[in-house]
């Protein structure tokens, strides 16, 4: 066994699966096959931190489908304990038998720190997955977590989208692959028992206790307010995500009928809803592989519906009424500002 720094977590060979309640794994077994539709003898990976969470799902995945699972830990280089914790879920999984993998990363410090680094997380998970020829990738993503979400996007005034949370069933963002989040009606409390139950003290990141980030202030608040119930909280944002979900296929319906390719742009003929032209504005400045946020997207439409041209993110967009290309009434052209002149 590999040495590990002094005040750093450590383990000896006695990681006791045997020590999880049998329902606990059932639970388990259960959400996560709810989850996941997948060939038989397919792999599991885990990303595995070292912390609470991660190691609860490392051993409960282990427990429920042995010889099926592998795990990596992504070492940011962030702090002068990360490698000594990749260490030591390397020899938790050793202890194991399964095949654990570090994959350092380097992170840009400059902007939105914490983005970035998720960024380069889930970039190197998936190139970690198809060496291995893994089918999805499980995180440790539990309510608690998710009411964190919830209410700091309320905090700020975020769209349904935003509210909707995580989702149990998503997408790698860097390249789409399948990503489960089998914990999501798990409270913290209870990832942390299937820790003491398997005799492993979990490693301990600084950071989630650092009050200078907005989650780490909600999670303190949360504690306080024991009248605030997580579960709950984590049902509302999938109710949440469900309606994203209806709501998205019935803007994809309209702009399948009211937006048109046309020379140089794309035309659309909005409709009544405020709500319903954002939304489809957003879709078609996806078009052009540009995301602006709700609220400029929001200033964008009240301009046109109110006849002038708008212009945002390089695009130009010109209200006119229209009947050659098939619609009656509104039109908005939208393509690339031409150049300007120089002189």
């Amino acid at each position: 066994m590999s040495a590990i720094a002094q005040g750093s977590p450590a383990i000896d060979s006695r990681v006791d699966l045997d020590g999880i309640a049998p329902e606990l794994i059932q639970r388990f077994d259960a959400d996560l096959a709810a989850l996941w539709e997948h060939s038989e003898g397919a792999k599991l990976g885990v990303a595995v931190s070292g912390g609470p969470d991660s190691l609860a799902l490392l051993f409960l995945a282990a427990a429920s489908m042995p010889d099926r699972v592998e795990a990596a830990t992504v070492d940011h280089g962030l702090r002068a304990e990360s490698g000594d914790e990749a260490r030591f879920v390397a020899e938790v999984c050793d202890a194991l038998g399964i095949a654990h993998a570090i994959l350092p990363v380097e992170v840009d410090e400059a902007g939105n720190l914490q983005a970035n680094a998720r960024g380069a997380r889930y970039a190197a998970l998936a190139k970690w997955r198809d060496e291995r020829g893994l089918s999805a990738i499980a995180t440790a993503h539990h309510a608690d977590d998710q009411a964190e979400t919830l209410l700091m996007r309320l905090n700020r005034g975020s769209g349904l989208a935003g509210l909707s949370g995580v989702r149990s069933v998503g997408q790698n963002p860097s390249d789409g692959g399948l990503l489960l989040r089998p914990f999501l009606g798990w409270r913290k409390a209870e990832l942390e028992s299937v820790c003491e139950a398997a005799g492993v003290k979990p490693a301990r990141d600084p950071s989630n206790e650092d009050a200078r980030f907005d989650r780490v202030q909600m999670r303190g608040a949360l504690a306080q307010a024991d009248w605030i119930d997580p579960l709950a909280l984590a049902q509302s944002a999938q109710n949440l995500g469900e309606a994203q979900d209806y709501l998205m296929s019935q803007f994809q319906a309209v702009y399948d009928g009211n937006v048109r390719d046309i020379k140089g742009g794309v035309a659309y003929s909005p409709g009544n809803s405020r709500f319903e032209n954002i939304e489809i504005v957003r879709i078609v400045f996806a078009r052009f592989g540009i995301e602006p946020t709700r609220s400029e997207l929001a200033r964008c439409v009240d301009r046109l519906w109110s006849g002038k041209n708008a212009s945002l993110a390089g695009i130009l967009i010109r209200p006119e009424v229209d009947n050659w290309i098939g619609f009656e009434g509104r039109v908005w052209h939208f393509a690339p500002e031409p150049p300007r002149q120089s002189g």
